[in-house]
């Protein structure tokens, strides 16, 4: 590989300004002077001139060069792709395409002023200027110049060449390196980046002078000295199998010495999916949600920074847009502005100004007025500051009490004594496991007070200091409390065998994501969000044509959101060892003239005499639809209308509903009953009614039932009922079935020995 050191080590301004030493220094002179000028005129000139003069200002501080350091400027990244575009890389070129094009759509929305070029190599052909002026650095192609990021720059990255060469990725850093030195020379520091896309599975040339080691040491200092960043992605996978390992071995070593000695990020791919998310499309400025003291006790703080170390994602804003504004006008922004006008009810011409305008609240019937005075004053002002409450055991945090986004808490960069304290708090909380509650109000005039948890975080880099996450904790009022019983109090009828427990772990090890030796699947970091995914590419696609049609989901985005379905037919005796030991039904959808019906004849009505909807007989006889939602037992199928009821969950209050209405139905059941004709159907509830009880952990409702049920036989003449009950052994729910139970094992077996009352003579 031919690598020009002396150029490597100058860039283009630096030998300008040797060879016109004063060239420099004079434009910037020139450039004062008329400034200065052009401030005499602001002094003593009318608004016209003002005006003139302000674009003469505009036109000044563009031209030079040396004025372009404004802030906006300072916010563009520049950024240089390097594509592998070689044979062993065209059946991963689809997916590069992808996301590629995606980086320049996510750059049009959010950073519309940054500069993108393109560089293939791998290719048949040369074009770059580097071969021109030195020589080597063959087989590399200049595929777009770098330029402000546009519509067609998604086009080029669209439709990528197909190489037929094997491409030197050194070679393409060298030239990717050249590209950003002649264009922006010493200036932007931080903001150049190249970002490198290739298998690496190939030999890189041999240097003519030194090891190659000793040249990617070359141009990691002329990289760290121009102020520049590097992002390597190495496709891997399917398309390593073949490949020397010894070549592969050498080639990361390689890259991990750019990781070593350069701001450079190496991530390591093997699935289409894994590329799709491995290159961060969009750039996030880190901000600091607090800067201040952790106050460990009034006399020890440590000064830290807090960021969000992760944030949901949200959907660009949409802004109202008109066209009413004239098509010709360059000033044109065709937004829309929005004034609200508040009317009295009474006189709806009348305008209500702000003064007349109050806030009120619903207390109970009546509403109680605010005012803005009143509001003010009985918001929570909390003092700005993060405070350590105390320690607890790790394990009394429980996974589902975090909420919200999760911060990261580091010591003050350079501080060495936060630096120290943090680490040595962190070191000590791993250690004894545990975590911190904290007391924290980020801003000053926040009207609210966070709690949360401090977990430590060790670091593994001697280069990074140690850290914590912080997660925020709810409060009463933000907990949900659902009572769902165990499946370890249930009787050993209703638990899985180990026939079925065997099924069900074989198929669970079968989904693993994360298998040994393999890629994890689904790595939250190189996961994207398919639904913004595909929202950026139809918003491309709306820009070129207006009236195109919603695209069909991409097959790479399917494998995110739907299970593969490579992996199921490979595993298919699994799930059929699955299918076979649990009961399985089918579950049909209802037609639109079952769902007209219901949707008429809401459930447990009885219009017109006719049978209530809610008896599952009937359900069942419109396409046995599981949608129905039952809300009364009827007399047909009460069981399964029981069941029904007891199963929903869009409200606490059904429970206590489908288990008095049982009771009703039973008591019902044996009242009207002629020579017993209703008893068998009356056990069958209260089996029900006692299965349904124990799942709920409701054992108290049904006990006393049973308990009110024998007096009742008895007051009502209905003999012999007893000795179903028994042969079904539908005793009372004992201890050892419900935990609120107050009934022992004992008093349940002996609740039929009851002695029959004596005939009177």
């Amino acid at each position: 590989m031919l690598i020009n050191t002396p150029r490597l080590n100058s860039s283009p301004v630096e030998t300008r300004t040797r060879q016109h030493p004063q060239t420099a220094e004079q434009e910037k002179g020139i450039s004062l002077a008329n400034l200065h000028v052009v401030f005499v005129m602001f002094a003593s000139s009318t608004s016209f001139t003002l005006r003139l003069s302000f674009s003469i200002f505009r036109v000044l501080v563009g031209y030079p060069g040396w004025l372009s350091r404004s802030s906006m400027a300072r916010n563009k990244e520049k950024l240089v792709l390097l594509l592998d575009v070689g044979p062993s890389m065209h059946s991963v070129l689809p997916e590069v395409e992808k996301v590629c094009s995606m980086l320049v759509e996510k750059k049009l929305i959010y950073s519309k002023n940054d500069e993108v070029g393109v560089v293939v190599f791998g290719t048949e052909e040369t074009n770059n200027e580097l071969t021109k002026e030195v020589g080597g650095y063959e087989n590399i192609s200049l595929l777009q110049d770098i330029k402000v990021v546009d519509g067609d720059l998604v086009d080029t990255l669209q439709k990528l060449p197909r190489g037929t060469v094997n491409g030197d990725f050194l070679d393409a850093i060298v030239v990717g390196m050249d590209m950003l030195i002649k264009r922006y020379k010493n200036i932007y520091k931080g903001k150049k980046r190249l970002c490198l896309i290739t298998n690496a599975i190939h030999p890189i040339k041999d240097s003519l002078e030194g090891s190659k080691e000793d040249q990617v040491r070359t141009i990691a200092v002329q990289m760290t000295a121009q102020g520049m960043k590097m992002e390597s992605l190495v496709v891997r996978g399917r398309l390593s199998q073949d490949a020397n390992k010894r070549i592969m071995d050498e080639n990361d070593r390689l890259l991990s010495m750019f990781s070593e000695k350069t701001r450079t990020r190496a991530v390591y791919v093997d699935s289409p999916t894994s590329l799709l998310g491995a290159l961060k499309t969009r750039r996030i400025t880190p901000v600091t949600v607090f800067r201040g003291n952790l106050e460990i006790s009034p006399k020890m703080k440590i000064k830290v920074w807090v960021y969000k170390k992760t944030q949901e994602e949200k959907f660009p804003t949409l802004k109202k847009y008109s066209e009413k504004a004239p098509s010709t006008s360059k000033f044109a922004t065709h937004q829309v502005k929005l004034d609200y006008e508040y009317k009295s009810v009474d006189d709806p011409s009348k305008v209500v100004p702000p003064e007349q305008r109050i806030k009120g609240y619903r207390y109970g019937p009546q509403v109680v007025p605010i005012s803005a005075a009143e509001l003010d004053a009985v918001k929570f002002k909390p003092e700005k500051g993060v405070k350590l409450l105390g320690f607890t055991d790790a394990s009394n945090i429980i996974r589902h009490y975090y909420m919200k986004d999760v911060y990261l808490f580091i010591a003050e960069p350079g501080n060495t004594r936060a630096i120290l304290a943090v680490s040595a708090i962190a070191r000590a909380m791993k250690e004894m496991n545990k975590v911190a509650i904290l007391r924290c109000v980020w801003r000053q005039g926040q009207q609210n007070v966070v709690v949360g948890v401090l977990t430590p975080n060790i670091s593994q880099n001697d280069k990074i200091p140690d850290s914590f996450y912080f997660n925020v904790l709810p409060f009463i009022e933000d907990v949900r409390e659902y009572q769902f019983p165990s499946f370890y109090s249930l009787p050993v009828s209703m638990q899985p065998n180990e026939q079925q427990q065997k099924a069900a772990d074989e198929f669970v090890q079968m989904l693993n994501l994360a298998p040994s030796g393999k890629e994890e699947a689904l790595f939250p970091d190189f996961t994207p969000n398919p639904v913004l995914e595909r929202f950026y590419r139809h918003l491309e696609l709306k820009s070129k044509q207006p009236d195109a049609a919603v695209p069909p989901v991409d097959e790479t985005l399917k494998r995110i959101t739907e299970p593969d379905p490579e992996l199921f037919s490979e595993n298919k005796s699994v799930i059929n060892a699955l299918r076979k030991h649990f009961e399985l039904k089918e579950n049909p959808k209802l037609k639109k003239s079952a769902r007209r019906l219901l949707r008429e004849k809401p459930s447990g009505s009885n219009e017109d005499g006719n049978a209530v909807v809610s008896d599952a007989q009937t359900v069942n006889s419109i396409e046995r639809a599981p949608v129905v939602k039952i809300e009364k037992i009827g007399d047909l199928t009460p069981v399964q209308d029981f069941e029904a009821i007891m199963s929903r969950r869009d409200s606490p209050d059904w429970v206590g509903k489908a288990i008095k209405e049982m009771r009703d139905k039973i008591l019902g059941l044996l009242t009207d009953s002629h020579k017993g004709d209703n008893y068998l159907k009356a056990v069958e509830c209260i089996a029900a009614l006692r299965k349904g009880c124990i799942l709920e952990q409701e054992p108290e409702p049904y006990n006393s039932f049973m308990r009110h049920l024998y007096p009742y036989c008895q007051q009502k003449e209905i003999n012999n009922f007893s000795q179903h009950l028994a042969s079904r052994e539908l005793s009372l729910i004992s201890k050892s079935e419900a935990a609120d139970s107050d009934v022992t094992e004992d008093e349940a077996r002996s609740f039929f020995v009851r002695t029959e009352p004596k005939p009177e003579d």
